[in-house]
């Protein structure tokens, strides 16, 4: 390739939803959830993973990944927004792919797939159709069904044109956002879908885990 694609992958991985404990360091078959995550971009055409760490797991971080040549750890910020803006800070490239280390089970053709089509979309992300009846409610009460034709579950990786969301997340710096496309959404930029898997969860509860067993296991 003639342009150099980079990864930034926060991680945070602290939840209260999983007991405080940190889910990025639990083991599935003896192998941690964050490097199942990172293997899977080593293995495709990404040329640097940047990890932006918890402070409180870097060293810990640094040991599983000290013989990773592609692999560049830094201190992430308190919020995933603050981590992944430390992580365009520390990286120079011409396209970016910004993805949960809590989401192991992504695949090396998913990761190629969206650098492909990052070239000419410059704004991207992976996402599923949503496939359960979703309801609004109301104080408890039922106010009416959302049509789910047009609705999809954004997943990552999200992909970009580097100066693209650096510029984003420059302008927007301490503004609260769940997602990295949906700070290019704020500014009127276009960010396009490609489909993800349902397998690609992210690992949020300890039901997640048993969940990702199996499906690593197979």
């Amino acid at each position: 390739m003639n342009f150099k694609v980079n990864a930034i992958i926060p991680a945070g991985g602290t939840s209260s939803r999983f007991g405080n404990k940190n889910k990025l360091l639990e083991k599935i078959n003896n192998k941690e959830v964050i490097k199942y995550t990172v293997e899977a971009f080593e293995k495709s055409d990404v040329d640097e993973i940047i990890i932006c760490s918890n402070i409180s797991i870097i060293d810990e971080l640094k040991e599983i990944f000290k013989v990773c040549s592609k692999v560049k750890i830094i201190e992430g910020g308190a919020t995933r927004q603050q981590s992944v803006f430390n992580g365009l800070q520390s990286s120079e490239c011409d396209y970016v792919l910004i993805h949960d280390g809590a989401r192991p089970m992504i695949t090396t053709d998913l990761i190629n797939l969206a650098i492909e089509e990052v070239i000419t979309k410059k704004a991207l992300t992976v996402a599923t159709k949503t496939i359960d009846t979703i309801k609004e409610v109301t104080d408890g009460k039922i106010i009416r069904t959302i049509d789910r034709s047009k609705l999809y579950n954004t997943q990552t990786p999200q992909a970009f044109e580097y100066n693209l969301i650096k510029d984003a997340h420059q302008k927007l710096y301490g503004q609260n956002f769940t997602d990295d496309a949906g700070m290019l959404e704020y500014l009127g930029q276009t960010v396009y879908i490609i489909n993800g898997s349902y397998k690609n969860i992210k690992i949020t509860t300890q039901n997640d885990i048993d969940i990702a067993r199996i499906y690593l296991e197979q």
